[in-house]
């Protein structure tokens, strides 16, 4: 049972699935929405505009038809007035010709699939699949496409034949109405039809919408498995995480010896604990160049005496430095009183080498703030 839903798509997509499904112009789309506002902004110009638009067709048809004798002798002529017909036309269907290209670019705004990917323009073999063709004929998408194709057939036709029984001796009163009346009545049931049948197809979109909807989110389903792998990649697999820790803790270690030569003291514990301090004209406070326990202690102390850094015991000193200050940071400000005893012996010992005379003797008992200071058990 454990096998079985780790191979079913049980799981809800997650962000970065939709994310990846967007990149490849994989969004929720509804045909039927599309098909439905284009027809609903044409109708509904056409019931609003009709009258206009078929005075400004008659206009330029007339126009059109209007032969001048002097096209005979300027045929020139006769491409200046097409010109003049062509743009009176673009200006006057225009307005129904910009509803229609917002009407087109709508949809994708509706369902929040609006996306620009060259993915879904790339060729794929994979839909050339006999046997995945046969599988979508008989998917939920093919008996939705099913459905909604009687649905459109009942509806618009029973739409249809609705109008034909309401306006029957309208139609049929048509025959005996002067030319341009009967053109008008004609245009104004042709459009009150049209708009009456897209209105129909709103139960369609309806219907459509919703699926369509549903269908994009159950095809991005997931399995138990590919949400576990997915949040490794995205957490980092603990190994890589703890070798590249290893790793970053290392470099710090190298950065850290590298610069226990330019230490003005090393105090020790005197010898689990090692802390090398500097301090240079202009700085705050003294400064913590490394430390470490144990064997890194050992490497520091090593390293201090290879270069000739003096080296200090003072075990309380030593743990609280370890324990409150952190590398590369100046040392806590409860600490200056002890840390200053101990450079001041360093100072002396630099004087001594230069200059000789008294050997100074280094502090004895260099006192911690209890507030700072570690027992050697918690150590």
């Amino acid at each position: 049972m454990a096998e079985d839903s780790d191979v079913e798509k049980t799981e809800e997509p997650t962000g970065r699935r939709l994310s990846q499904a967007r990149e490849e112009g994989q969004v929720p789309h509804s045909r039927e929405l599309g098909s439905f506002l284009v027809l609903m902004v044409a109708a509904s110009a056409f019931w609003m505009l009709g009258a206009w638009l078929a005075q400004r067709a008659v206009v330029i048809m007339s126009r059109g038809l209007d032969m001048d004798p002097a096209f005979l002798k300027q045929p020139e002529l006769a491409l200046l007035r097409l010109y003049d017909l062509s743009l009176d036309a673009l200006i006057s269907f225009s307005p129904l010709v910009l509803a229609l290209i917002i009407a087109c670019l709508v949809p994708p705004f509706v369902l929040n699939s609006w996306v620009f990917s060259t993915k879904a323009i790339m060729p794929d073999l994979n839909k050339l699949d006999p046997i995945a063709g046969i599988g979508r004929m008989f998917s939920w998408n093919s008996l939705m496409e099913l459905v909604k194709s009687i649905l459109k057939a009942v509806i618009i036709g029973g739409t249809a034949v609705l109008v034909l029984w309401k306006h029957w001796d309208e139609i049929f009163g048509l025959m005996s109405m002067p030319l341009e009346a009967g053109l008008a009545s004609a245009g104004d049931l042709l459009s009150f039809a049209f708009l009456l049948i897209v209105s129909a197809m709103f139960v369609i979109v309806l219907a459509d919408v919703p699926f369509q909807i549903w269908q994009y989110y159950d095809k991005l389903k997931m399995t138990k498995d590919e949400v576990r792998r997915e949040n490794k990649e995205m957490e980092g697999d603990p190994m890589v995480k703890g070798r590249i820790r290893s790793l970053q803790r290392e470099a710090a270690r190298k950065r850290m010896m590298a610069a226990i030569p330019e230490a003005d003291v090393i105090v020790t514990n005197p010898t689990h604990y090692a802390v090398a301090l500097s301090y240079k004209e202009g700085m705050g406070a003294p400064k913590v160049l490394g430390k470490g326990m144990g064997v890194i202690a050992q490497r520091i102390k090593a390293l201090g005496a290879e270069h000739g850094v003096p080296l200090l015991e003072a075990p309380p000193l030593a743990r609280a430095l370890y324990r409150h200050a952190e590398i590369d940071d100046e040392i806590p400000g409860a600490l200056y009183g002890a840390v200053a005893e101990v450079l001041a012996y360093v100072y002396q010992l630099s004087r001594w080498r230069s200059l000789g005379g008294e050997y100074p003797m280094p502090p004895r008992d260099v006192r911690v703030p209890p507030e700072l200071a570690v027992p050697a058990e918690a150590a």
